[in-house]
């Protein structure tokens, strides 16, 4: 896949897109059997919430090895559709990955995330400049009724907000105030919803802010995150780094792979 002048430009100025049906039903069908035997390994990259330990968040899906490794993730990772079009809207040829996480909101119990900039944290891994995007695949349908992401347009270009630490959730936070949210969302258009059936996907800047509320419809939702940096961007030296799993140490840039990776791992 190759995005079009239009559609950089668009990603410049709203700090996301939106790509119906990316992936097809066949693909989607092998990930979602990948998340199913990945919820079962017992890790510290799998984490857990709720009194049931229902999982609510897995990391590290592309890599090669280690515990929660998918060939299926690493393949959809390295597709044109994901890895050329993070490319292009970072401007930039050698891109490596951050990390990569699978969000799993639980029916009913699934918990909020607030209003947030990924680079709150990414910024604090030791990363100078917020030359970074995610791009997100959905592997369930996405709706405001089971905690679809939001986001507010534009709001990249604010710049690094000033965070409070939120930990409502099980996996803990830079989270934007209530009064910044009140300024940011009195200053740009009407935040948009990021809906859609399996396979659709949305790639988004690092600083744009975004959230999403709690699933309370009787289906589970699950999106997998691939985030990318620049590799002349790749964190410097930190006191206390968070895990590899988190803030990856594997640089390399990344090659587009075959379009039908998905289908042929095993």
């Amino acid at each position: 896949m190759e995005l079009t002048a239009e559609q950089v430009a668009q990603y410049e100025r709203d700090g996301f897109l939106i790509f119906p049906d990316l992936f097809s039903a066949e693909e989607v069908a092998v990930l979602r059997s990948e998340v199913e035997r990945v919820s079962r390994i017992d890790s510290e990259m799998v984490v857990r919430e709720g009194d049931d330990g229902a999982v609510k968040i897995m990391f590290r899906l592309h890599e090669e090895d280690g515990e929660t490794a998918s060939t299926a993730f690493r393949a959809a990772a390295r597709t044109s559709r994901v890895l050329r079009a993070a490319q292009q809207c970072l401007r930039d040829d050698n891109v490596y990955m951050h990390h990569s996480k699978l969000n799993m909101k639980a029916a009913i119990e699934g918990s909020a995330w607030p209003w947030h900039q990924d680079f709150h944290s990414w910024h604090l891994d030791g990363i100078a400049e917020p030359n970074m995007t995610t791009m997100t695949v959905m592997l369930t349908e996405a709706t405001p009724m089971n905690g679809c992401m939001y986001v507010l347009p534009g709001s990249h270009e604010v710049g690094r907000t000033n965070p409070r630490w939120d930990d409502s959730t099980a996996y803990n936070l830079w989270a934007a105030t209530p009064g910044d949210m009140k300024e940011f969302m009195s200053q740009h258009a009407e935040p948009v919803a990021i809906t859609g059936g399996p396979g659709t996907a949305a790639i988004f800047h690092c600083n744009l802010l975004h959230a999403s509320g709690h699933n309370l419809s009787a289906e589970d939702r699950w999106q997998i995150f691939f985030c990318f940096n620049q590799c002349k961007n790749r964190p410097t030296d930190v006191e206390n780094p968070r895990p590899e799993y988190v803030r990856s140490q594997n640089w390399a840039p990344l090659k587009v792979a075959a379009e039908d990776g998905i289908l042929t791992a095993s």
